[in-house]
């Protein structure tokens, strides 16, 4: 299964730390992360990904590759500007938003127009979006919400 991380692009150190177990308890289950491939909420799910040995798609909203994190094991360059963040949620079979802000909240919008399941860790709230707590109850609740819809729009498992 691929999982969007959805983010701020600046963060504090909790919030990396939060998002940096998301990516590696991501990986730890055998999904993918898909992310806009920057820094911040991007950086630190990719880093935590790559600790436990998982995959990650950086959907960039530049043209350059370059600009990808170091993290990110295919970098997807758009040239896009934020137009990329449809891109990010619709890559995804569910979605995680950790903190965030305007970018943050446009892809929570696309992820009710796709109607992809979303958990939040402190981020905005929003009638479709399963607060919880932590990065396992967040995988958690969307790989249950997947498997109940039985939809899928990537071919991990």
């Amino acid at each position: 299964m691929r999982i969007s991380v959805i983010g701020g692009s600046t963060i504090d150190d909790d919030t990396a730390e939060v998002a940096t177990n998301l990516g590696r308890h991501i990986a730890q289950r055998g999904h993918t992360v898909v992310c806009g491939g920057l820094g911040g909420v991007m950086e630190a799910v990719c880093r935590g990904a790559a600790e436990a040995d998982g995959h990650t798609i950086g959907i960039l909203p530049t043209d350059d590759r370059a600009d990808a994190n170091s993290f990110v094991d295919e970098v997807i360059a758009t040239g896009l500007g934020h137009a990329r963040n449809a891109l990010v949620v619709m890559n995804g079979d569910a979605v995680v938003a950790v903190d965030g802000s305007g970018g943050t909240l446009s892809e929570l919008g696309y992820a009710a127009v796709y109607e992809r399941p979303t958990a939040g860790i402190g981020t905005h709230d929003a009638a479709h979006v399963e607060a919880v707590e932590t990065a396992e109850r967040a995988v958690a609740y969307v790989e249950n919400a997947v498997a109940a819809s039985g939809d899928s729009v990537g071919d991990d498992e």
